[in-house]
């Protein structure tokens, strides 16, 4: 794959938009291969408007040279075109993959979206111990063991294993708590777990179980559940009615797991389905996730796009994102055929390193999971637009009410929490047309050591300060055009910085509401909308008082919706804040002050813990003591003694 710049020499030309842009484009195709490629196209301020691959890279880019040939989308792309990037690939397949990995990671504006929100949980079984662990795993799978996944949600995550310890009775529990337990544990109590952490389970009889939950998870449901049954009998049969009633409730939980998942198809055992359906300009595409012969739940998706594009066009741009940064399984089912799908079932091959198929059912079980998909999609498609509806119509409340020219398009909400001024945070949520956009929440470590413990005015002057300060030093640069030198991961970041709100929403009075404006005077902002959301004198919710500066405060109608939805706000904010505060919390109670002696990692902090009983125990021990410890040299022994005995 090589990153090539061709250059181009734009004629001067007072002709139409869409003409100019041809012709600039036009400028390139002299200077291109005949290759694969991806080519990405910008507007005069390096926005990125479309990237697209090509077999051929200079016959793609030569049909961008006649505008009247084209949908009126993609003449407006053409004419707003200034600049082109080129990428040459090796095959079409490579340019494929490249492809999605660019319109995702960037999110062009011509180009079909998906909005992606966060990884799909798995569950995993650790093989690194004498008495795997199950539990939930989100992420890069670095950890040991045999991952079953994906799961559409951590709900379904969530009543998965909670039934597969009534099941199997597998610890959950950490390896820190299982060395430490000294007597069965809640979960043994409840018959959730076979209590391995003080021996109530040996080894061999542990690893049965831990196959059984295996061969449950692989698809060998129906084999374990009659193995089981075959156990029971005969337990009832010699008299061990204990027994037999355990085996009864493992049987029974597995029995709901299978209940819980509805369809569960005989005719393939691994494959993902993909629904298309579209109304109104906008798409649902409703994804099932089937596992080992049985489903582990479904996720609708909402993909940006302009209203002419073609269903076909839309699914496979959603798909290639989509297994972006995931891994396919062999079988995907579709509502309807996609353009080049031999290339992406190739492309996904390539990422998965096994055959994928990719098929359109015309009959039989195949298709009754994807009709019953598409009518999912259109369900969830038909909610999604009665929700935004009535979001608009709730952000149009909210511009009438605030005297704002538009309805906001982002709206900033912040809020402070602490315990008599210790471990202090500020919390900023954002919310828009879309709900909450929960990627561009922020949290605030309150720094400044001016600010006396529990000053809640100080505490939001620093936080404006440093979100306004960024925002208009990252717009600056952005302006400018000084970050060449930042990974597209810095710029994604400073992107997320340089969107300015619409409205902003403090948790506070007209006291909070003179810190915020006198520290944006500061920055040289003073046409912000800066707006107080205070309780009443009995803190009672309904009775709000909103403040602006300059205006007289005012309270809406408790029956109002616009009440509600900036309640709901208000909440959110609160939420988030004190959140984020126990989180600091928890992390400064778990603190040792051995964390801070180089050479005293996570075994060796355990040894002393273990050998002297506490911090305070290590710090008052005598050099002697400390060699005692296992594990720690003569060398570190002394490091540790001088860390609390300094010029001793």
């Amino acid at each position: 794959m090589t990153d090539e710049t061709f250059s181009s020499d734009t004629p001067e030309t007072n002709a139409a938009p869409a003409l100019v842009g041809a012709l600039r484009i036009a400028a390139y195709v002299k200077n291109l291969p005949d290759r694969p490629g991806v080519y990405r196209m910008m507007n005069a301020k390096g926005d990125v408007l479309y990237v697209g691959k090509a077999n051929s890279l200079k016959k793609r880019v030569t049909s961008y040279t006649k505008p009247n040939a084209q949908s009126f989308r993609i003449a407006k792309m053409i004419s707003e075109t200034a600049e082109m990037l080129f990428i040459t690939t090796e095959s079409a397949t490579e340019a494929l993959l490249l492809e999605s990995n660019l319109i995702k990671r960037l999110k062009p504006r011509y180009n079909v979206v998906f909005r992606d929100d966060k990884s799909f949980p798995n569950i995993l079984l650790r093989t690194d111990h004498e008495f795997p662990q199950i539990l939930k795993h989100r992420g890069a799978r670095s950890a040991q063991g045999v991952y079953f996944g994906p799961f559409a949600s951590a709900g379904a995550v969530n009543v998965t294993l909670n039934t597969l310890q009534r099941a199997f009775l597998l610890r959950s529990c950490s390896d820190a708590v299982f060395a430490n337990r000294t007597r069965p544990c809640l979960l043994y109590q409840i018959k959730r777990c076979s209590g391995p952490c003080v021996g109530r389970v040996e080894p061999k009889a542990y690893g049965e179980l831990v196959q059984e939950g295996k061969d449950f998870l692989t698809g060998k449901s129906r084999a374990v559940q009659e193995e089981l049954a075959q156990q029971m009998h005969a337990a009832s049969e010699e008299m061990q009615f204990e027994t037999a009633a355990q085996l009864r409730d493992r049987i029974r939980a597995m029995s709901n797991i299978l209940s819980r998942q509805g369809i569960n198809p005989t005719s393939f055992s691994d494959a993902d389905v993909f629904a298309l359906h579209r109304e109104g300009g906008e798409s649902c595409v409703q994804v099932f996730f089937f596992r080992a012969g049985q489903n582990w739940g479904n996720r609708p998706f909402f993909p940006r796009h302009a209203k002419d594009v073609e269903s076909g066009e839309i699914l496979s741009s959603f798909i290639g994102q989509f297994y972006d940064q995931r891994q396919a399984p062999p079988l995907l089912l579709l509502s309807e055929d996609i353009p080049e799908s031999d290339l992406m079932a190739e492309a996904l091959c390539t990422r998965s390193g096994y055959k994928v198929e990719i098929a359109v059912p015309a009959r039989g079980e195949k298709k009754e999971i994807v009709t019953a998909a598409t009518t999912n999609a259109r369900a969830q498609l038909a909610r999604s637009q009665a929700e935004s509806a009535t979001q608009r119509e709730l952000l149009e409340g909210v511009a009438e009410t605030f005297g704002l020219e538009a309805p906001p398009t982002r709206i900033e909400v912040y809020d402070n929490s602490h315990i008599q001024g210790t471990n202090a945070v500020g919390a900023m949520i954002v919310a828009g047309p879309d709900g909450f956009e929960k990627k561009e929440y922020r949290k605030f470590n309150i720094k400044s050591e001016d600010i006396t413990p529990g000053d809640d005015f100080g505490m939001m002057r620093e936080v404006l300060l440093r979100r306004f300060g960024r925002l208009i030093r990252e717009a600056a640069e952005a302006e400018n055009g000084e970050t060449p030198g930042k990974t597209e991961k810095d710029k994604a970041e400073t992107d997320k910085w340089t969107k300015w709100p619409d409205l902003v929403l403090i948790d506070g009075g007209p006291g909070q509401v003179n810190a915020v404006h006198e520290a944006l005077e500061e920055l040289g902002v003073e046409d912000a909308v800066i707006v107080g959301v205070a309780k009443g004198p009995d803190r009672e919710a309904g009775r709000e008082h909103f403040y602006r500066r300059g205006h007289e405060p005012f309270r809406l109608d408790p029956k109002s919706a616009v009440l509600f939805y900036l309640q709901r706000l208000r909440d959110e904010s609160h939420r988030f804040a004190i959140g984020t505060h126990r989180k600091k919390r928890a992390k400064a109670m778990g603190a040792s002050p051995l964390d801070e002696i180089a050479g005293v990692g996570a075994a060796r902090k355990r040894a002393l813990l273990a050998h002297f009983g506490s911090a305070r125990g290590v710090s008052t021990a005598a050099l002697a003591d400390l060699l005692g410890v296992s594990g720690v040299s003569e060398a570190l022994a002394k490091k540790i003694f001088d860390f609390f005995h300094p010029g001793g």
